[in-house]
């Protein structure tokens, strides 16, 4: 059941047979690779609009440091667990089902082999090609039991998820998305390193829009112009509501 090549065999001039590679897919269900775009983005906007909002009420250099370090490892850390637990709960809730479907193909051949027919019915297939291919299928019970995990749960037993490569690529990702707009104020202080900061946070929201549209296949200028967006709401709220409190306090 290789999902490299197949072979379509067109009998249109009686003689003509052609080849097709199976196009390759990015891995988009093991969780690293989201857990790792997200968190980019959200240390990245969390921490410039914290920065921000912070720098409005007193842009004092040590004030925005400890500020801005705290919200790196808070949210990093939040992130990571968050992240950890919920990918952790979807592989035990998919093994779950894998132990139950497991079962049931051993003490329920037959109804699970009329159960599949009845798939491949749905999907086309007569009622005697729909068997013949159930009852082959059936013969393998580790094929069974991924094919029917594919059929019947949408899923794909060896591709369960890693809660601990999510844990730690979101963990990593948040942290250098929150230094970004950190960075000028190990240097400096004042208008200068908010201006800055907000210099960089903009670049950086650009960086992660493109990059996503580079995965997505969508427009660069649009996906960018979103990240954009909602990085200037969360800096314009945060700003507005550190100065009003610079003023009150």
């Amino acid at each position: 059941m290789s999902d490299e090549v197949l072979e379509h065999a067109h009998n249109h001039d009686g003689d003509h047979t052609h080849r097709h590679m199976v196009h390759r897919h990015r891995d988009v269900t093991g969780g690293t690779v989201r857990a790792a775009v997200f968190g980019v983005s959200d240390g990245l906007v969390s921490n410039v609009a914290l920065i921000l909002g912070v720098a409005a009420a007193a842009s004092e250099q040590s004030s925005v440091l400890v500020a801005g370090v705290a919200g790196l490892l808070a949210g990093a850390a939040s992130m990571a667990a968050g992240e950890y637990v919920s990918m952790k709960a979807q592989s035990e809730l998919v093994e779950r089902e894998l132990e139950i479907e497991r079962r049931s193909l051993q003490r329920q051949p037959l109804a699970e082999t009329r159960e599949l027919a009845a798939i491949y019915r749905q999907r086309g297939l007569d009622a005697e090609q729909a068997m013949k291919m159930a009852e082959a299928v059936m013969v393998d019970p580790e094929v069974a039991l991924e094919v029917h995990a594919r059929e019947e749960l949408g899923v794909d037993p060896d591709e369960t998820g890693n809660p601990i490569g999510a844990a730690i690529s979101s963990f990593l990702a948040f942290a250098i998305g929150a230094l970004i707009p950190l960075v000028p104020w190990f240097f400096s202080e004042g208008n200068g390193a908010i201006i800055a900061s907000a210099v960089l946070g903009l670049i950086a929201a650009a960086a992660v829009g493109v990059t996503l549209a580079r995965f997505t296949e969508r427009s660069a200028l649009r996906t960018a112009g979103r990240q954009i967006s909602w990085a200037v709401a969360a800096c314009a709220v945060t700003w507005l509501i550190g100065s009003w409190l610079g003023t009150v306090i």
